[in-house]
């Protein structure tokens, strides 16, 4: 009896893990047909603005120009956006072999690529060497890094990158010197499609936070941000020094 129960049991186990294959698969083709099908018209009205503007250059105001300007950086928030959309939904669902990461490299590599010079970023070092998926976390630190000098109310600022070992996992700190985060909004910030500012003050999709939390804790780690306003910001979160079960 025991084992006709364990047999069925197997079975619908089979039977579910196929479902979900399938559900998955179903979902990366319609990330491709979002993907394609919206970005391509998107791609198609910037083209034409470009062009209208060069075949009317003659008869546009400043007013004008300002407008087409306009309207291409709407095309482009909503590519940024579609893309964002796409890579929430990922998370978790693409396989990524572990590797030996330096996490010192890795965030030097990040700072080369997207920091501007006027943001000098101390790393306390030293910083540990774990085995892990390197592009989830490079994510994690790029979206944290590229925050903290998007958001900062100074075109110069400081960014200070910690890391403390916590036994199984390491406790990671981003510090910025910028604006602050007034409580009440610590756990709206973690929302997709949640900005605190104006979207054409600032251009933001709304989704980084909600990426990075998503990653973290498939990771089976936690993220948390302690600021005050006028006080600067830090986001914290915790990564495991091996792949847990079911991380990948």
């Amino acid at each position: 009896h025991r084992a006709e129960e364990l047999s069925r049991t197997s079975m619908r186990l089979a039977l579910t893990a196929a479902r979900l294959e399938k559900r998955n698969q179903e979902l990366d083709q319609f990330a491709y047909v979002v993907s394609h099908d919206l970005k391509a018209p998107l791609r198609a009205i910037a083209n034409l603005s470009q062009w209208l503007e060069e075949d009317l250059n003659d008869c546009l105001t400043e007013d004008t120009r300002q407008q087409m300007d306009l309207l291409r950086g709407r095309v482009h928030r909503l590519e940024a956006l579609i893309d964002g959309i796409l890579q929430y939904s990922r998370v978790g669902r693409v396989a990524v072999q572990p590797e030996t990461v330096s996490v010192e490299a890795l965030l030097h590599d990040i700072i080369d690529t997207i920091v501007p010079p006027d943001f000098p970023i101390e790393i306390a070092t030293p910083m540990p060497t774990l085995k892990t998926e390197r592009v989830p976390l490079e994510q994690v630190f790029t979206n944290l890094i590229s925050n903290a000098i998007k958001h900062h109310d100074r075109p110069a600022g400081r960014i200070q990158i910690t890391a403390a070992d916590h036994g199984d996992r390491y406790e990671f700190a981003v510090t910025d010197d910028g604006p602050g985060i007034d409580p009440q909004f610590h756990d709206k910030i973690f929302g997709i499609f949640q900005t605190l500012e104006p979207r054409d003050k600032v251009e933001s999709t709304g989704v980084g936070l909600a990426v990075v939390k998503k990653i973290v804790e498939r990771q089976g780690g936690t993220i948390r941000v302690e600021s005050e306003l006028g006080q600067g910001a830090t986001f914290r979160f915790t990564w495991m020094k091996e792949p847990s079960e079911g991380s990948g």
